[in-house]
């Protein structure tokens, strides 16, 4: 089998799968043929966030502007359209899911006309709003790969968090995180590497935005990528390992500054910690064999899992903070990482 490497315009060889739904129709590209497969569909981010479409955030959404000079942003939806510009131009022959749009922080309004009436008795066309942060996906469902039995899809998504801007201020750098990564559809979980992932793209305009989008697409090695997560699942870890590894992560949040210099950073809290000892036990997909070892594949997908109750703006970094931490867990295993602290 071959393996996926996103190039301008790709050449792709991936598997194409049987469902016990009805198929979507096979699409061409190049020499290569793609067949999507329908799914159940969960959010891939929980915490405190409500989904949302792109028409609402077009039309009843208002646009916050830098203070000091009145200069407006760039809002979620313009983000989320020139994502999708540049994933038409490196995937031209494939045909894309409806971007998924998870926002949280509602930030409320009135118009001036209602600046006197009590809340109650506000009417809808009074009201204005706009939303903090936002996180959005847009799914290829016509690139699939299998890693350990689990069909993945290629994703593409990214996170706009006006907290991050100094918005008190004259019109500055804007700050986006954007990503291209792939998808476990048993469960929703995404999987992002450090280089399909641009941590802060800091622009001033849509141009310069739109090139380092695609700069990020045109870099991305998925094959790179694949063959690492693939490699996940041929390590296990057992039951005594595992508690050994879950103790250790929850003494790390509290060690002292200079201790943890040497150390490898783990950013999940001990909330997500303790989904990941339940999962264990109880998770149908990743959970635990019947001698109560666990693959490292399935481990990641626990931290992935637990990931979902991250807020929007930390969502993402900690995503990519789980798959270098299960590859250091791997790599521990044969002696070759600084990880090893984890499982000592």
């Amino acid at each position: 089998m071959e393996l996926l490497r996103i190039e301008t315009n790709p050449i792709m060889h991936l598997h194409t799968v049987s469902q016990k739904s009805t198929h979507i129709p096979i699409v061409s590209s190049g020499h290569a043929l793609f067949k999507a497969s329908s799914f159940e569909v969960k959010p891939f981010i929980e915490a405190n966030t409500t989904e949302i479409n792109l028409a609402h955030l077009k039309n009843n959404c208002v646009i916050p502007v830098f203070s000091k000079d009145n200069e407006r942003t760039i809002a979620h939806q313009e983000y989320i359209e020139i994502v999708q510009g540049c994933v038409s131009k490196v995937f031209p022959n494939h045909v894309f899911d409806k971007p998924e749009i998870r926002v949280s922080h509602e930030i409320k309004g009135r118009i001036p006309e209602a600046i006197n009436k009590q809340a109650k008795d506000l009417l809808e066309c009074e009201r204005t709003q706009y939303f903090e942060r936002m996180a959005f996906i847009i799914r290829v469902p016509s690139i699939i790969e299998t890693i350990n039995g689990n069909e993945m899809s290629l994703v593409i998504g990214g996170v706009r968090s006006y907290n991050l801007e100094n918005l008190y201020s004259k019109k500055s750098f804007e700050k986006f995180k954007f990503f291209i990564g792939f998808q476990v559809k048993v469960c929703c979980n995404l999987c992002v590497s450090t280089d399909g992932f641009a941590e802060e793209m800091r622009v001033t305009s849509y141009v310069e935005l739109q090139a380092k989008i695609m700069e990020v697409l045109q870099n991305y090695n998925a094959e790179k990528h694949l063959v690492q997560m693939k490699a996940l699942s041929r390590h296990s870890i057992t039951e005594h390992q595992f508690a050994q590894l879950l103790g250790r992560a929850r003494l790390y949040q509290h060690l002292p500054k200079k201790d943890k210099t040497n150390i490898p950073t783990l950013h999940f809290n001990d909330g997500q910690l303790n989904n990941i000892a339940k999962d264990y036990y109880e998770n149908e997909n990743f959970g635990r064999n019947s001698n109560g070892d666990l693959n490292l594949w399935n481990m990641y997908n626990l931290f992935t899992q637990a990931n979902k109750s991250s807020y929007i703006d930390t969502f993402l970094d900690r995503n990519v903070n789980a798959f270098d931490f299960s590859k250091g867990i791997s790599k521990a295993l044969d002696g070759k990482s600084n990880y090893h602290w984890f499982l000592s």
